[in-house]
């Protein structure tokens, strides 16, 4: 029997920081594991470190990972972190201000020598000069314990100290009642044809669990008791694996090749490595020489009758921007990922942002519009994916694709989906004449459905199709180079027509919250999740307010006006220094407030909650 009280919590937000060595994002993997086996509601923040090197002992070099879960609905990683574990001073220094007064964090206290303290740049020793009164502090000297639990174990001194994640690990799903099979069944599998490195890990594990019961340090542990989910089945997906996985579908539902073309960029590289692992499923993917040639590639992939895909980050888009105006006068089906991360040029290139709104609105030369979807959450990126793809086919039109760092990297429950739920995906190659010409017939490729203006699509090589595409304007109809000028105001207005005609696909918008508030807050792509948790909180507190969300920045809901008739006060929160909130106060002539934060860290409930409070208050 344990001889510990156990306090049960409705919800809590764990975050494991240290050097990139330190293995913490092996560890909030295997944390998000374990939680997602307790049935808990979860999101997660993966942090890492722009330098690939920086020096071990550093602020440049701590990577973090914050996991919030609950009992409760969790919408977000967390405004205030309850358990921060710190493997040294440098991370202690980088993510104290997270912490909650009264929260816990706990220290490798072995790693707070005069060395280690001038890495970080501290003058006094943390642990001895009250600066951490605030918080309760549980120091625990994990390097030592790590070397002797390991010292007959073979491994040489460097892969034992790079081994004591997994006590901290293991003492951390103890303190949490996590169950500690899930990472035992890893290590097992990971390590199968490395014995010695597979039973070193998982006496460690053993070893952080049990100390928890048997150290004085903790008189309490805390359990958060499964959350209330529709029913289904679900896995733990990140935002990555969401997009791959509505890539895929949107390959066998419309049962189009799928080529996707791109070069390696933080933190979109993942996508391609994450499709390369379905080309079983029809999916070519291809590593380009850079950003220009990756688009060329899916472009030319398009032409030839298989949907491309393209992805990147803002400065591969950038570089794709003539491409992206080729695809769309070409009007040919192509997809552009943006994962946005920090700006401007390179940036901050492992944190998140959503500073390239503008750039997908308006990064092109000329009058080229294109519809531009963002997905909200992890799980909403198949969604997102599928749409995207779906829209492209259909329309005959790139489709800009946004997510950024923290949906790609982030991770939650997903719900998945019955196939048959998902849009239909009808493809229609063109196969006969069109037109009549001098008497006989013949085939023009920008002949336009009523509906949607989308122009034929013809596979190269199909018997009397031939046709010809390039960059310079089109002639109506026949697609022969034209100069005329009314012939390209008619063009201009025909594609940017056809982009509107999109409002068609969309479904009605939503309103959260309270419909009878003066406020209404206005939000797109991964803020969402904040926006709606600080709504229900202001709800709680006693405070008026309702949420309305953006899936289309372009074109915008064809409701969008009349719900915003409803309302007399908005508020625009997004990662950027004030982009849809611009768009907004130009087509609507409303009086939007901009709420920017542009921290490379995603939006708090409490940051949105304040807010609301302010503007109601």
């Amino acid at each position: 029997m344990s001889s510990k009280t156990v306090e049960t919590l409705p919800e809590a937000t764990v975050l494991f920081a240290g050097d990139s060595g330190d293995g913490m994002q092996l560890t909030g993997t295997q944390f998000t594991l374990a939680t997602a086996h307790a049935m808990n509601d979860l999101a997660t923040l993966p942090d890492f470190p722009a330098e690939i090197r920086a020096p071990v002992g550093t602020t440049y070099g701590v990577s973090g990972f914050q996991l919030h879960f609950g009992s409760v609905d969790i919408r977000t990683p967390g405004d205030e972190v309850d358990l921060l574990v710190a493997m040294n001073p440098a991370a202690l220094v980088v993510n104290l201000d997270r912490v909650k007064p009264g929260g816990t964090i706990l220290v490798n206290s072995n790693s707070f020598e005069k060395k280690d303290l001038k890495l970080a740049n501290l003058k006094e020793n943390p642990l001895e000069d009250g600066s951490l009164d605030k918080y309760r502090v549980i120091q625990v000297e994990l390097t030592r314990l790590t070397r002797e639990t390991l010292k007959d174990s073979g491994l040489d001194h460097k892969a034992i100290d790079r081994s004591k994640n997994m006590f901290a690990l293991g003492l951390s799903l103890w303190l949490y009642s996590r169950p500690i099979e899930p990472a035992q069944r890893w290590l097992t599998t990971k390590f199968a044809k490395k014995p010695d490195i597979r039973d070193a890990n998982l006496e460690l594990l053993k070893k952080g669990y049990h100390f928890g019961e048997t150290t004085e340090q903790f008189v309490t542990r805390y359990e958060v008791t499964p959350a209330t989910l529709p029913p289904g089945r679900y896995r733990a997906v990140q935002g990555v694996q969401a997009l791959a996985m509505g890539i895929v579908a949107a390959a066998d539902k419309s049962g189009l090749p799928i080529t996707y073309g791109s070069y390696p960029i933080t933190p979109a590289s993942d996508l391609l490595h994450a499709l390369s692992r379905y080309k079983n499923h029809g999916i070519m993917t291809i590593q380009a020489e850079d950003e220009i040639a990756a688009i060329g590639m899916t472009i030319g992939a398009s032409f030839g009758g298989s949907l491309g895909i393209t992805g990147t980050s803002g400065p591969g888009i950038a570089l794709k921007g003539e491409a992206m105006g080729l695809a769309h006068i070409l009007e040919l089906p192509l997809v552009i990922v943006n994962v946005q991360r920090g700006g401007p040029s390179t940036g901050l290139p492992t944190k998140t942002e959503q500073s390239d709104l503008m750039q997908a609105l308006f990064g092109r030369n000329g009058d080229a519009p294109m519809p531009v979807i963002a997905a909200s959450t992890p799980g909403d990126c198949f969604e997102a994916a599928y749409e995207a793809c779906r829209i492209a086919v259909k329309y005959m039109t790139p489709v800009v694709l946004l997510s950024d760092g923290y949906l790609a990297n982030g991770s939650e429950p997903w719900l998945i989906p019955d196939p048959d739920s998902l849009h239909d995906f009808p493809v229609e190659f063109a196969t006969e004449f069109n037109a009549e010409e001098e008497g006989e017939e013949v085939f023009w490729p920008y002949v336009r459905d009523e509906q949607t203006l989308a122009r034929p699509w013809a596979k190269p090589g199909t018997p009397n199709l031939e046709h010809r595409v390039g960059g310079l304007e089109k002639a109506d109809k026949t697609g022969n180079v034209s100069y005329d000028a009314a012939n390209h105001e008619k063009m201009i207005k025909l594609r940017t027509e056809k982009v509107e005609r999109v409002q068609q696909d969309m479904k009605p918008l939503e309103i959260f919250g309270d419909e009878d508030a003066d406020l209404l807050i206005i939000g797109w792509g991964s803020t969402r999740g904040a926006i709606e948790a600080g709504v229900t909180r202001a709800l709680n507190a006693g405070h008026k307010a309702a949420a309305v969300h953006l899936r289309w920045v372009n074109p915008l809901p064809a409701d969008l006006g009349e719900v915003l008739s409803r309302f007399s006060t908005y508020l625009v929160p997004e990662l950027n220094n004030g982009q849809l909130v611009r768009i907004l106060r130009d087509r609507y002539l409303l009086p939007f407030e901009a709420m920017n934060k542009i921290q490379g860290r995603p939006f708090g409930p409490s940051e949105i909650e304040r807010k609301i409070a302010e503007m109601v208050g």
